[in-house]
């Protein structure tokens, strides 16, 4: 994880002070000329969008370093599609970031993204709702006076801002207008008081020189000089532009091209540097690759990734895939000409699937490593930890919960699309006492653990699993990570596949309250297979297991702490009992309901 203040960037005024070598990739800033003491600042943004670079929205002391270093931010970077950075930057360059998954593709949307700032606590919005909050010691430590800034740069660390590729450029971050209200003491603290008071709104229909300045600057870890002809006015929105030094402005004469193409199952996966029209995407013509043929084209919905369906294509040797007549989504749209890409051929991951976070290949567990794409899994930022010789109560895996990955933002695993069980397995090695690592983990969009307190739930060194469901229905399971105290981690990571996603004889998906076996994995089995039930919450859940005369063979009470999805192995063969022989057995979900029978296939 890296932030500007991390990496040790010095910014503003000592740049000015200080000449550096003119950089190719050029940039903007937009700032206040006035310094504010505590406030709620709003915009309302739609982000540029790409990999490598960041839309960003804060506050900043600019006298630094005359006076202690004082940062406010909201950070969206490029390489997430639906994630939003946090971060309070104090004296002694302390960062305390904090990361917010959100349910809308950041760069296709505009919204609103606030932060109120008092001398007790920092509160960040997005659409009005606070989505996040920092009380501590830290907070009165931002007592400089800040000026309100807005910037898009590429930052020379892909670990943070994700893997750079300059056919992607220009990108533009859109702003259509900012807000500013005052602060006096009071009584509405929670954002909804009566202690903040508009002073001014900006609706960036043109440059106020009374009221902001445009940047020519540039810093230590940052890819590109600000320049004013990169803030740019049109169409009622203020504009900023990554460019580069030959075609600065709102200016796209760039047509799309193909950044990377994976060749999978029956299919080709093609991504391309900037967001195309579905009309062009969609024409088969398009797309050339030799000794196979593209029966359909679907462009998926961060409108840059085209799935194109070629039977037989994980059987061929495909050398090159040619590509042309892709027109993108600019005014003045720009169409591509032929473009050759050599593709990645995917090998499918095998399920169950088990990985050791933060460390090597430990049994039947796969070794960590960093998301991209040519990979079927990884994360996106965080770092490894190690403890080796940990003894971890409750658990055999005792290499697994030895290593961890901590400060990671997003996981993501690439699956057919179906129903899994997603376990999330953690252990404290850190820290012994409780409010010391508090986090909320995202899995597929549902948050499942949320504000949790690692170390008040499990103890020191104790294994702790959250078993829960996951609806896929992008070809991924996604997983982000949300720090309120200290860095969110995970050990490892178990996937088990469960279904199509329809409920036995219905043709429907539970619904989240009911009671349910929502599948066993595998099935047919010759061993055990791993059985999943969806329980309401409050309810006590027991797993029975009956053979063909209606004969009660196996009970199992469920390990259920809240309601939600929880697993269950069953294994016929018996712990010391007489082994079942091979047949058909009916599973039951008992509590307050009973659910449908669920089929199980034994073959010894």
């Amino acid at each position: 994880m890296k932030t500007r203040a991390f990496v040790g960037i010095v910014l503003s005024l000592m740049s000015l002070v200080f000449p550096v070598t003119a950089k190719i990739y050029k940039g903007a800033e937009y700032r206040t000329k006035q310094s504010f003491l505590y406030g709620r600042f709003e915009a309302r943004i739609k982000a540029n969008g790409r990999s490598g670079m960041l839309t960003s929205f804060f506050t900043y002391n600019d006298s630094y370093p005359s006076t202690p270093w004082n940062e406010i931010d909201i950070e969206i970077m490029g390489r997430y599609t639906n994630n939003v950075q946090f971060n309070t930057i104090t004296p002694g360059q302390a960062n305390h970031v904090s990361h917010q998954y959100v349910p809308f593709n950041t760069a296709q949307e505009f919204h609103v993204y606030g932060f109120e700032w008092t001398p007790n606590y920092v509160a960040w919005f997005i659409d009005s709702v606070e989505v996040c909050r920092q009380t501590g010691d830290h907070i009165a430590t931002l007592n400089q006076p800040q000026k309100l800034m807005m910037n898009v740069w590429p930052p020379a660390y892909p670990d943070w801002a994700g893997p750079w590729n300059a056919a992607v450029l220009p990108a533009f971050a859109y702003y259509d207008w900012v807000r500013y209200a005052s602060y006096t003491p009071g009584t509405g603290n929670t954002g909804t008081g009566n202690n903040f008071s508009t002073q001014w709104r900006d609706d960036c229909d043109a440059w106020d020189q009374t009221r902001w300045d445009k940047a020519s600057h540039t810093f230590g870890g940052n890819n590109c000089d600000f320049v004013y002809d990169n803030a740019v006015f049109h169409d009622g929105k203020l504009v900023l532009c990554l460019t580069t030094e030959t075609a600065l402005g709102y200016n796209d004469g760039v047509a799309p091209s193909p950044l990377w193409a994976r060749i999978e199952k029956d299919a080709v996966r093609i991504h391309f540097s900037e967001e195309v029209t579905a009309t062009s995407a969609m024409v088969l013509a398009n797309y050339l690759i030799p000794s196979n043929t593209v029966t359909s084209a679907e462009l998926l919905s961060d409108a840059r990734t085209v799935v194109l369906n070629v039977p037989g294509a994980h059987t061929t040797t495909v050398s090159s895939i040619a590509v042309s007549g892709i027109t993108d989504r600019s005014p003045t749209p720009n169409t591509s000409a032929l473009k050759a890409i050599v593709p990645t051929k995917a090998t499918p991951l095998t399920l169950p699937l088990y990985i050791n976070l933060g460390g090597g290949s430990s049994g039947s567990f796969l070794p960590d490593q960093a998301w991209g794409p040519t990979v079927e899994y990884g994360y996106a930022e965080g770092y490894a930890g190690s403890f080796p010789g940990a003894s971890i109560n409750g658990t055999t895996y005792q290499e697994v919960y030895q290593s961890e990955l901590a400060g990671f933002t997003e996981y993501a695993i690439r699956v057919p699309n179906g129903i899994y069980t997603v376990t999330l397995m953690m252990a404290e090695n850190y820290f012994s006492a409780a409010n010391k690592r508090v986090m909320t983990l995202t899995v597929e969009g549902n948050a499942v653990l949320t504000n949790f307190d690692l170390y008040a739930n499990a103890g020191w060194r104790t294994a702790y699993q959250r078993t829960v469901l996951a609806n896929v229905s992008d070809g991924m399971i996604n997983i982000h990570a949300r720090a309120t105290v200290d860095r969110p981690l995970l050990n490892g990571i178990m996937v088990g596949y469960i279904g199509t996603g329809v409920k036995e004889g219905t043709g429907q998906v539970p619904h989240q309250d009911d009671l349910a076996i929502l599948g066993s994995y595998p099935n047919p089995f010759n061993g055990s297979t791993q059985v999943a039930v969806r329980a309401p919450a409050g309810d006590r859940v027991t797993f029975k297991v009956y053979d063909l005369l209606g004969r009660q063979v196996a009970q199992q009470e469920l390990d259920q702490q809240e309601g939600g999805v929880v697993t269950t192995r069953w294994d016929p063969r018996g712990s010391g009992e007489r082994p079942l022989p091979s047949g058909l057995y009916l599973g039951v979900a008992e509590g307050r309901l009973r659910s449908r029978p669920h089929r199980m296939i034994y073959i010894q």
